[in-house]
This record gives structure tokens, sequence and C-alpha cells, in this order.
């Protein structure tokens, strides 16, 4: 049997279902505290410098477009990240983790809002 939304006329069509276990289940996701963060100007448009703690998995150092946050709003906040992607260059910089983020409202295309567990969560917290 196949799943329709009641609306399905309506939807648009997502990306092809995948496999859980090789798909989901092969990433690393973990809850993060930001413990350091600046403005990084070197890259091509304005991102946060962020070093953030994941418990016995260690800090990493992440790059990211979620400047429509304060500096202050964003140092101590708990974050999802991907702990087992390649890391990424992003012009003179490299970001060891991505953190995951969705568009900011109203704001220029890739500008992030963050993506963040609803309740204290213990750092280094596996997403499932």
């Amino acid at each position: 049997m196949t799943y329709e939304p009641e609306d399905a006329q309506m939807t648009k069509p997502t990306k092809p279902v995948v496999d859980y276990e090789n798909s989901f289940a092969s990433l690393d996701i973990r809850v993060g505290k930001v413990v350091e963060v600046e403005i990084e100007t070197d890259t091509h448009k304005p991102t946060y410098k962020m070093v953030i703690d994941f418990g016995k998995y260690g800090k990493r150092t992440s790059y990211g477009r979620f400047t429509c946050h304060p500096i202050n709003e964003v140092r101590d906040r708990l974050v999802l990240a991907v702990l087992n992607f390649e890391p990424r260059a992003m012009g003179p910089v490299t970001s060891e983790v991505l953190v995951l983020g969705v568009q900011y409202p109203k704001a220029a295309s890739g500008e992030a809002t963050f993506v963040s567990p609803a309740v204290t969560a213990k750092i280094g917290s596996k997403l499932f």
C-alpha cells in the first residue's frame, strides 16, 4: 500500500525515498554547545566562526551564515551538527562540522537560523 497525502493534488514532490540504513543512519548528528563565536570576514560572505563543544567528541570549528542572530544569542546556544562529513573549505577557512539550519525568515538567500533542541539536551547526544 502506498501512502498518499489527502491533498496530494496540492503537494510538491519530494526527493526519492531512500533506505534508512544507507542514508540517515550513516550520519553522526549530535548536540553541541557554541562556546566561542566571532564574525569571519575572510569568507565570500560574512559568516560566524563558531567553536562548538561536543563533549566526549571534542571541540570542532564550524563556519556558517547565522549572522541574522546577534553574537550574544549564538554563544552558549545548543545546536545540531553533522560530525562525520569531510571538512569543507569556505574560501580561506575550513569548516569541520556542518551546523544544521533552515532559511532565516525574509533574509537573503543562504542566511540561516539554527535547528536546535527544544529543551536543554546533553552535549554530545545523538539525533535519532
